[in-house]
């Protein structure tokens, strides 16, 4: 039995929630609301999981009981206790390229627009929801860029010529949520090629927040 804990609107959860369904693997869903009694990943049995208090938290109940938190090294561990169907490239070029373009996404740009970033600059900076919104917009677009540029090496295929994987696993929360704050997207032609390739499949439809047993 695999655990995840998640939140229904968390990119790094969101990440993992498609990398689970690629790989075709059953998992329970347990609920960290973000936001309610203060954050509940900051409370203390979540925390006595998780010291980092960050989500999401993968529990492997028959592997015993192994916790592994960070969407990336959880994305990871999949990969190799369930090596099929894979989710990089074999050539290690390509897989280092996916690599690249997945850690880009997930270290880079996710990191300084996550909630609470977004929270620190309201309550302490006193930044305004214009300012805040235009620093989300700046570093989206600047992260975004240099993925639409690293997507050249695909030559309009997905990462893993006609399935994805890793890196789609990665992009398609991020680009998610840089709708939510309505950025112009139109400099971003290949992304917008790619996601709409994966986003009508099915591991990505049921990995959708809004479809999400704590989305509300």
């Amino acid at each position: 039995m695999l655990k995840l804990y998640g939140y229904w609107r968390s990119s790094a959860a969101y990440r993992v929630r498609i990398a689970l369904n690629l790989k075709g693997l059953a998992y329970q869903q347990v609920p960290v609301h973000l936001v309610k009694d203060g954050g509940q990943q900051h409370g203390a049995d979540y925390r006595a999981l998780n010291p980092q208090g960050l989500l999401p938290l993968l529990v492997d109940e028959e592997n015993g009981g192994v916790r592994i938190a960070q969407s990336l090294a959880i994305i990871e561990y999949l990969e190799e206790i369930f090596p099929v169907p894979a989710l990089l490239p074999a050539d290690p070029a390509e897989r280092a390229q996916v690599r690249a373009l997945a850690l880009h996404i997930a270290c880079d740009v996710h990191p300084l627009n996550n909630l609470r970033v977004l929270q620190y600059l309201s309550s302490e900076l006193g930044a305004s929801d214009e300012a805040k919104n235009a620093w989300y917009r700046h570093w989206v677009g600047l992260g975004l860029a240099a993925v639409e540029e690293g997507l050249a090496a695909f030559d309009g295929r997905l990462s893993l010529g006609e399935r994805p994987g890793y890196l789609e696993a990665c992009l398609i929360p991020q680009l998610y949520n840089a709708r939510r704050f309505n950025c112009d997207l139109a400099a971003y032609p290949r992304i917008l090629a790619l996601a709409a390739r994966c986003e009508p499949l099915q591991a990505f439809q049921q990995a959708a927040p809004e479809v999400q047993p704590d989305a509300q």
